[in-house]
């Protein structure tokens, strides 16, 4: 299906064509760019209430500066959307996050207009620093650059050490704090406190317009009242806000703040802070969801609610007549509340996505135990590290692709003391149509090489439970375990919890030849290879490893044993991988069978759903069954013809 874009925006195919807009039409566009929208995410899906809050300030900022010259850096990139449409890739919109299609996120590659490519949260103040720093040494000082983030971005530590460095580098830097109390869950922390403090003081807005009218027009203050009216506006924060501005004690100058649906009021605050040197702070209260009314009401859900019908919300799913396996991440829910009833010490931490891991099941029935830390991954694990040293058992919920901030956290915090936290990583193996930005590729690398860390990856529903209520035993130290987005493979999935020995597999299917060894969701495309196999003639072995680390060095020396050939198989990347550790263990105890590795490649993969990335890197069923006949066909080359492979 078409999206036929108003008339205003059929025209605009760079913001050249914006910029002979007249003000007046400015509100036109904007109607006209949030219509677009809403139509093109219905029918295609993607993401939806952050791009609509910042309709107007997306079409005020690419009328006042000149991008892409005037550098442009979004924050996370949720909020991107507008930007790509005005910027020469409205017939490309329908494309957005699909296979070979366009990324759903700011990329460099994709366009000059997108400064710098993003996916995860709070990089955009240093990136735009970065940029300023360059330009004043190139002597590029009429370049403007500008960070949009949200008010759920600036709670990372990024983005506070980021204002820390601009307030005293003096560069030519804009920052548009996006103020909507909204991440993809409400926001948590003091910092949103402050936030509200200041967007609510009626006192504080009402006596500092006052003041900025009176002061501005009296020439009795010199040549420059406005000098005047922000030193007074200062010590009018203090006194009436009860504290001194945050932003302000970082050296930057603070404005607002202003309403961020007013296209044409924001349009000339914009032009006027061009002139402005040095690090500037506008703060823009938005609304997420803005001009769609469901989504302005329930923020959460419709941050990225698939397809629907525009007229009457209804969001579109899937109907089945027979019960259905639930997500990973329901299983991981619901089990924490199980295991939390069991066990006193059982404890809950997710940075920012209680509902994207589902750890909002455990804050609803528990809100002591469990604890949304904000967007702030390095504090989830270091908070999670001092939870344990105290006798409790976190389990620490993050996104695979999100754990490589928390990285040194994970080593000097928890791993060097022993301690057991539970890394329960969300996402593992290819994310789907976010991209390279949030696929989990390297988790089982960079986890596996860490001393004391057991790495683990569940087959099913039933061994996540299993993995969990093993990793909450005493006595068990860092423990990470990985699954995928998406559903499992098994309707009736709460089985009794069941102790699984660390370090020991399970045999799938015996067979004779070929092997395949496989970790975690994968393993049950493997079980649709060996069928296909078994259909041809073809016996193949398929052992559940379950453990990289450590590895069943039993299961794995009797395979190595029995079978003439060996194919790994991980959702995960090849180097140090699962596939690696088997070669290590073969290479320390002196086997030689061939080994095929199938993975993911030293490559960046780019977006396109699960089953289509597994196809194009050789790792489907059909993947898995042409290694394993690839291998099976070598093997009986070198083997007498009684022995053939069968």
């Amino acid at each position: 299906m078409i999206v036929e874009p108003g008339a205003l925006l059929a025209a605009i195919d760079s913001p050249n064509d914006l910029k002979k807009l007249s003000p007046d039409q400015l509100v036109q566009l904007s109607q006209e760019l949030r219509q677009f929208i809403v139509d093109s995410v219905s029918i295609y899906g993607g993401h939806f209430g952050a791009s609509l809050g910042v309709v107007e300030l997306t079409v005020a900022l690419h009328y006042v500066f000149n991008t892409p010259y005037d550098q442009l850096v979004w924050d996370v990139g949720h909020q991107a959307y507008g930007h790509k449409i005005l910027t020469g890739r409205r017939d490309r919109f329908p494309t957005n996050r699909r296979y070979h299609g366009m990324s759903g996120f700011p990329k460099r590659s994709e366009s000059e207009y997108d400064a710098f490519g993003v996916g995860h949260s709070s990089t955009s103040i240093g990136a735009a620093l970065g940029m300023a720093v360059a330009s004043d040494y190139k002597g590029e000082l009429d370049r403007q650059h500008v960070a949009v983030i949200g008010d759920g971005a600036m709670t990372a530590g990024m983005a506070f050490e980021a204002l820390n460095h601009a307030g005293v580098a003096n560069s030519n830097l804009l920052v548009i704090l996006n103020d909507n109390c909204m991440s993809i869950d409400p926001n948590v922390g003091a910092l949103k406190e402050y936030l509200t403090d200041i967007t609510t003081s009626r006192t504080y807005n009402k006596v500092r317009d006052e003041l900025w009218n009176v002061l501005g027009k009296l020439s009795k203050f010199g040549p420059n009242p406005q000098q005047v009216a922000r030193k007074v506006e200062a010590a009018m924060k203090a006194t009436l806000l009860k504290q001194s501005n945050l932003f302000e004690a970082l050296k930057f100058r603070y404005f607002g703040p202003v309403d961020g649906h007013d296209v044409q009021h924001l349009a000339t605050i914009l032009n006027d802070l061009k002139s402005i040197p040095g690090p500037k702070i506008l703060h823009c209260v938005t609304v997420k969801g803005k001009g769609y009314a469901l989504a302005e009401k329930d923020q959460t859900l419709w941050h990225a609610p698939g397809l629907f019908d525009k007229i009457t919300g209804e969001i579109h799913k899937k109907t089945y007549s027979a019960p259905q396996p639930p997500k990973y991440q329901d299983v991981f829910g619901h089990t924490m509340v199980e295991l939390a009833e069991q066990n006193s010490k059982v404890m809950g931490v997710t940075p920012a996505m209680p509902s994207g891991c589902s750890l909002n099941i455990m804050m609803k029935a528990m809100p002591d135990r469990a604890f949304d830390v904000g967007i702030a991954e390095q504090h989830a694990v270091t908070f999670s590290a001092g939870l344990a040293t105290q006798g409790l058992v976190p389990f620490c919920n993050i996104y695979s692709s999100f754990m490589q901030r928390a990285y040194d956290q994970v080593v000097h915090d928890v791993a060097l003391q022993n301690l057991n936290v539970v890394f329960c990583l969300d996402r593992a193996g290819f994310a789907g149509a976010d991209g390279p930005t949030h696929h989990g590729c390297y988790d089982i690398a960079y986890m596996r090489c860490i001393p004391n860390m057991v790495v683990a990856a569940p087959m099913n529903e039933e061994e996540l439970r299993n993995l969990m209520y093993t990793a909450q035993l005493p006595d068990m130290g860092p423990f990470s375990i990985r699954y995928p987005r998406g559903e499992g493979v098994m309707p009736e999935w709460r089985m009794p919890f069941k102790k699984i020995a660390v370090g020991t597999g399970r045999v799938v299917r015996e067979g004779e030849g070929v092997a395949i060894l496989t970790i975690g969701h994968i393993g049950n495309y493997a079980v649709k290879a060996t069928q296909q196999l078994a259909a041809e003639g073809l016996s193949v072995g398929h052992f559940d490893m379950r453990f990289a680390k450590p590895l069943d060095e039993e299961m794995l020396a009797a395979a190595l044993s029995k079978y003439k050939a060996i194919v790994t198989v991980e959702d995960g990347c090849l180097q140090g991988g699962f596939g690696a550790a088997v070669l290590e263990f073969m290479a320390d105890h002196g086997y030689s069978v061939p080994v095929k590795r199938l993975g993911i490649p030293d490559r960046v993969v780019e977006h396109g759903t699960q089953d289509e990335l597994y196809k194009e890197c050789g790792f489907d069923a059909d993947g898995i069954a042409a290694a394993v006949r690839e291998l099976a066909g070598k093997v009986a080359a070198k083997t007498p013809a009684e022995k053939v492979l069968r």
